[in-house]
């Protein structure tokens, strides 16, 4: 399916009426708007959307605003990291490979990052020039209605000439999951190796067999939750950062396979609909761009 999508470049301003210093321009540097999708009573489906971002030079990103339509579960933006991508507007069934971006399960979300690193400057997460990358999108029209879904994200940058800190995501997948059909407390855990620096935030992504996520560094408990459609998120602020002093990050995710995939063995995949996953997310600095790691066939390796 090929569709059009819309970019939008912004200028910025520095101060306020009265003088004051803002931190974030009042208008976005680029905007982008995903193809509607026409979702029938009860469907569910995970669709990719493709693009290339618009800005000639790098921005330094460091607040996201995004929307979803009723009818949209969650969206995560990619960035683009093997091979090449489907032409830009193109909708597919998500044949991409990348590193997160930005992720959202709200209807309306702001992802504002911190203003302080500790030493006095904002943390800010750089876009390189025309980079390509792609919606994931899960959704699920659960009226008796047809949907017109989409999902529009805002970036915002610092205004310019401002000095700070660079942040960027840390990620980890896991593709040893397989859960028996009907199984229950299916708990599965990796352990691997953490990017050095200092955490802002962390938070969780599993899939609807999910009851149960956490991570963890050794004994200490670093985040936790109960609800994979919402697990939130953990933060932390100046001076009290979250560092992983041992250098080791262990996630698990547990599962009942109990719901409309009962009569099925489901393994980790990208379809929110018949795939699992388990993953720890979280915003680290001082970056030096997307990390993470992967467990597969009971081994772990980084990602870039």
């Amino acid at each position: 399916m090929r569709s059009s999508y819309v970019f939008v470049l912004m200028s910025v301003a520095a101060c306020t009426s009265d003088g004051e210093e803002v931190l974030t321009a009042s208008e976005p540097a680029f905007e982008i708007a995903s193809a509607p999708i026409t979702l029938q009573p009860g469907e569910e489906t995970t669709k990719c959307f493709y693009f290339t971002t618009p800005n000639s030079e790098m921005v330094a990103i460091n607040k996201w605003v995004s929307d979803m339509t009723p009818g949209s579960h969650h969206m995560i933006m990619f960035r683009t990291l093997v091979g090449t991508q489907p032409p830009d507007g193109t909708v597919d069934n998500c044949s991409g490979r990348g590193a997160p971006i930005y992720g959202t399960q709200l209807a309306h979300d702001e992802k504002i990052f911190p203003t302080d690193d500790g030493f006095g400057k904002p943390l800010a997460q750089e876009i390189p020039a025309t980079v390509q990358g792609y919606f994931q999108m899960h959704y699920l029209n659960t009226t008796d209605e047809v949907l017109i879904a989409s999902v529009t994200l805002k970036a915002y940058p610092l205004v310019g000439g401002k000095l700070y800190t660079k942040t960027d995501i840390f990620a980890t997948y896991n593709n040893d999951i397989e859960i028996a059909p009907g199984a229950t407390n299916v708990t599965v855990t990796a352990t691997c190796d953490v990017t050095l620096g200092k955490f802002w935030e962390m938070s969780s992504h599993s899939h609807k067999q999910s009851i149960a996520t956490v991570v963890m560094e050794d004994t200490t408990e670093v985040f936790a939750s109960t609800d994979w459609e919402h697990p939130g998120t953990r933060n932390w602020s100046a001076p009290t950062f979250y560092s992983f002093e041992t250098g080791k990050l262990t996630w698990s995710c547990t599962y009942n396979n109990t719901g409309d995939n009962a009569t099925r063995t489901v393994t980790s995949g990208s379809s929110a609909q018949t795939d699992e996953m388990c993953m720890a997310t979280g915003y680290y600095f001082p970056a030096v761009g997307p990390r993470g790691c992967i467990r597969d066939n009971a081994q772990c390796r980084c990602l870039l």
